[in-house]
């Protein structure tokens, strides 16, 4: 007999070889039937998988990453399967899994096509009625690499040849197809209810642009129809709010060819951009924190210093001035490091907080380029933190308290994850012990529920992570906060502590947008264009009837004007109902039509972008009324 401990920390005992479907079954024949999969000792493993040992066992449904993993990766097969019978001369290379689905890469004499996606669907759709069961069997280095020569598959050779000695070789078959993989996979093709294929992409073999250019197509699947059918809707529902589009058609921002990574602002994203900006000052400063601006050329042997240039150097630009080296950077840290360390600091000065809207520049492939969302220079809303240890938690605390204030006024809800020691780090087990346990120790003190994110913290620190999720349910990392012992050490930061003697000083990076430029791309997204009205860089359009109304419009303007309201007139000879569509167009907050009742009267005709029509409204009263929405930031 063996001991298996499940995932709510009972033990059952069961025959050794018992399957991990078989304990599904033991326990229900619910559950038996959701089961895509087993986690045994961390491992996903088939349901087909036989039990030797003591284990624990956690059975995994598509609700879990590892059972949707599990489900996806095998419509991936039955995708190959279907383009093999279809275009038998076509090389299978990879089909992985992916966030929201899954891809298979082929290489094809001729590109697909949209009509043969959907031929290719069809074909699928007869391999899931046919209910293949997935079987794995295994084969010695050199029977594998026959077995796929005999089958023309030279990707598939090439990728056993650099399998380490002594790997295990694996192989699926469904029905009259095989192909080798590591599994793990659901029990039949008949299991997969819903599938789409996405889209067709070309990709490079193993990612490298030298191999040569395969056909990649992209696809999702769920075990509901109304999931997938949900999950296609929000894809048509983020086409529409791209902020690319957006950015374009509201004359906010673009990028040109001239400057691949390198974004413009136009004068109503500046707008923008700078509302943003001077809240995050004016929350800074109630907060405690100084502004400071460092520069963004600095030499080289700063970022040797900083570790950037051994751990990050393939990222970063570099110059020569007077024929030295300097690089371009690619964060502030170094050059807040530099602040710190201009005077002596006594304890009783800490904690100083440095917040620095900083401008940085990092080199990217041009493959990942994606509007403002993956850029080549942008402006980190970068603060370093110096303090000493025992003032850690408290300020992380604050920390966490002013990211949540930041969240809430734009509506966003999130949720966080710890990051851990990566591989490419720098300190010793002790530092990344204690750092880590700080950040663990302030989110349980702040009652907030966390995952960890194994191995993925800063090459110097241990950070907690902000996932916000937008309107239509995506999620988006913006804020971090990273503990750092590493940084002051290496930079010989010190403060005079009681005891009138030099000590080492701790600090923390954070950012709460992240970096302005995405921020406003997901805010762009979150709003789809229609920013609520304190953000909008035109607040209000007055749309008069008749020329003759003019004067009215210039008081009516200056009214707001004089309050601080971004105001524009549309003077133009053109038709109200024009007016009032292209002002939607635009996606003014508000807009107020002027005609001779409203001159004569002193009042607004009051049009809500949110609301509809709001009718006649005294001049006075709508002032009012906007000036305390702007100044309650409302959504």
């Amino acid at each position: 007999m063996i001991k298996i401990t499940l995932k709510d920390g009972s033990v059952r005992e069961y025959n050794e070889g018992v399957t991990i479907k078989e304990v599904a079954e033991s326990i229900s024949a619910g559950l038996a039937r959701v089961a895509l999969a087993g986690e045994v000792n961390g491992e996903v493993k088939d349901l087909s998988y036989p039990l030797e040992n003591d284990c624990t066992l956690n059975l995994l449904t598509f609700d879990d990453e590892g059972g949707r993993d599990a489900y996806r990766h095998t419509t991936s097969h039955i995708l190959a399967q279907a383009v093999k019978r279809l275009y038998p001369d076509a090389k299978l290379a990879i089909g992985p899994a992916i966030e929201n689905g899954f891809y298979y890469d082929f290489d094809v004499e001729k590109p697909f096509s949209v009509e043969d996606l959907e031929k290719i669907e069809e074909e699928m759709k007869k391999i899931i009625k046919e209910d293949y069961k997935l079987e794995r069997f295994t084969l010695p280095r050199e029977e594998a690499i026959k077995f796929m020569e005999e089958r023309n598959e030279p990707y598939k050779v090439e990728l056993i040849r650099d399998l380490p000695e002594g790997e295990t070789i694996s192989f699926y078959k469904q029905g009259d197809f095989v192909d080798l993989c590591a599994g793990p996979h659901i029990e039949s093709t008949g299991k997969v209810k819903a599938f789409k294929l996405m889209s067709v992409a070309g990709a490079y073999w193993r990612g490298n642009e030298k191999n040569k250019m395969l056909q990649r197509i992209y696809g999702t699947s769920f075990t509901k129809k109304s999931d997938l059918d949900a999950y296609i809707t929000r894809i048509e529902e983020a086409k529409k709010r791209d902020h690319r589009k957006l950015g374009r058609e509201l004359d906010l921002f673009d990028i040109y060819e001239e400057g691949p990574g390198f974004p413009f602002f136009m004068p109503k994203g500046m707008v923008l951009r700078n509302v943003l900006e001077e809240y995050w000052r004016e929350e800074h400063r109630k907060a405690g924190y100084q502004e400071i601006k460092t520069p963004i050329i600095l030499n080289e042997e700063l970022w040797h210093r900083s570790g950037h240039w051994d751990h990050y150097k393939e990222n970063m630009y570099f110059t020569k001035i007077d024929e030295a080296d300097f690089a371009i950077k690619p964060m502030n840290c170094p050059g807040g490091m530099l602040v710190y360390k201009r005077k002596l600091h006594s304890y009783r000065d800490l904690p100083q907080r440095l917040a620095e809207l900083g401008l940085v520049h990092r080199h990217e492939l041009s493959g990942v380029l994606h509007g403002l969302m993956r850029v080549r220079c942008f402006t980190q809303d970068d603060a370093h933190i110096f303090m000493t240890p025992d003032q850690i938690e408290s300020e992380i605390l604050g920390v966490i308290s002013l990211i949540d204030d930041f969240y809430k006024v734009f509506g966003f809800k999130y949720h966080v994850e710890l990051s851990t020691r990566p591989e490419n780090s720098m300190g010793s087990d002790e530092d990344w012990e204690r750092a880590t346990n700080a950040l663990k120790n302030a989110l349980e003190k702040k009652g907030i529920d966390y995952k960890i994110n194994e191995g993925d913290g800063a090459f110097y620190g241990p950070k907690i992570d902000f996932h916000l999720e937008d309107s239509i349910g995506r999620t988006w990392q913006c804020g971090t906060i990273q503990l750092d012992f590493q940084m002051p050490e290496r930079f010989d930061l010190t403060y005079i502590g009681p005891d009138g003697e030099k000590h080492r000083p701790v600090m923390i990076h954070r950012v709460v947008f992240g970096s302005i430029e995405r921020f406003i791309a997901i805010l762009t997204e979150h709003y789809a264009g229609a920013f609520p009205v304190w953000l909008s860089p035109v607040q209000v359009k007055i749309l008069p009837i008749l020329e003759k109304q003019h004067d009215y419009v210039a008081e009516v303007k200056k009214a707001l004007e004089e309050k601080g309201v971004r105001v524009e007139a549309d003077l133009r000879n053109e038709k109200i109902g024009y007016k009032i569509r292209e002002a939607q167009l635009e996606k003014v907050p508000y807009m107020l039509v002027i005609g001779d009742k409203e001159m004569e009267n002193r009042t607004v005709a009051v049009r809500s972008r949110k609301d509809g029509d709001l009718g006649p409204m005294r001049l006075e009263d709508f002032v009012n009324r906007i000036v305390e929405a702007i100044k309650n930031k409302e959504n």
